[in-house]
């Protein structure tokens, strides 16, 4: 049988939600499309769609029109520079997580941090209003049922290392409207392995901890995976493309070490998961 798209695909029984391939005929968001395409994004950060694949990443997750986003831990800014003009594009809103202010320990470094990403975003005629939200082990609550789209792309290594998952978690589920959208990228460990080692997750401790938190597995892409990614590099995820690392704590690199060797493999095998929060 033939379908007219790939959500009546799933409807209809054809496809299992839980082993989401992205198919081809699944309907595209021009505005997506504009955005991933816009020349205010940096020639670095689109020479990586070719492993992050945004447009069909976003379709997938559900991203549409008006939406309110949240996107947390967003470092330098490679989603940032696609989902904030989506945002203002299509009379949504964004939103980001930044280092907490609240916190009278806080260093220089992350107020500086924070004052970094504030500035290289407030181009309201590119990225409309970019609002940053505090966020830490001691900030408070994310808003309630604010949100219909939050974006966690490749933190749950570090969440798991300090044993942080199940209250960021539960934030980001009471932060979300019913319905709302929890999508994730994340470094995929080898089905069996360790939960979380060198910078890799495996695909069910996420599914684990995100269903113990409320949420609703409603599937996953296979559109970042890298069958090259052996993911038993020397130093962990870090070895390989963008952060290259080829040497421990920054010692001088040894002459014999196969740099090119990890560039070839690009960069890590990850998974693309879909949860959202029930709407009863």
């Amino acid at each position: 049988m033939k379908f007219k798209s790939f959500a009546a695909a799933i409807a209809l029984g054809a496809l299992s939600v839980t082993t989401v391939n992205f198919a081809a005929d699944a309907k595209k968001d021009s505005q997506i499309e504009k955005a991933v395409a816009g020349d205010w994004r940096s020639a670095d950060n689109k020479s990586r769609d070719v492993y992050r694949h945004p447009a069909d990443a976003l379709a997938f997750w559900g991203l549409k029109p008006g939406m309110t986003i949240l996107e947390l831990q967003p470092g330098g800014g490679w989603w940032t520079e696609i989902l904030a003009p989506y945002a203002r594009l299509t009379k949504g809103e964004f939103y980001a997580t930044g280092a907490d202010l609240a916190d009278p320990a806080l260093s220089d470094n992350a107020r500086k941090g924070r004052a970094d990403f504030e500035a290289k975003y407030a181009n309201a005629a590119v990225y409309g209003k970019v609002n940053v939200v505090n966020w830490g082990a001691k900030a408070a609550p994310l808003p309630a049922g604010k949100f219909d789209f939050v974006l966690a792309a490749r933190v749950f290594h570090g969440w798991m290392g300090n044993n942080q998952q199940d209250a960021n978690l539960a934030n980001i589920f009471a932060s979300l409207k019913p319905g709302g959208i929890l999508a994730i990228e994340q470094h995929r460990g080898n089905p069996g392995a360790e939960p979380v080692r060198d910078g890799y997750v495996t695909e069910q401790a996420v599914i684990d901890a995100a269903t113990k938190a409320g949420f609703k597995f409603e599937g996953k892409s296979e559109v970042n995976a890298n069958p090259k990614d052996t993911k038993d590099h020397p130093f962990g995820v870090w070895t390989l493309p963008p952060t290259r690392q080829s040497s421990e704590d920054n010692k001088p690199v040894d002459a014999s070490f196969d740099r090119a060797k990890y560039d070839a493999i690009g960069e890590s095998d990850r998974m693309t998961l879909k949860f959202s929060k029930p709407k009863k």
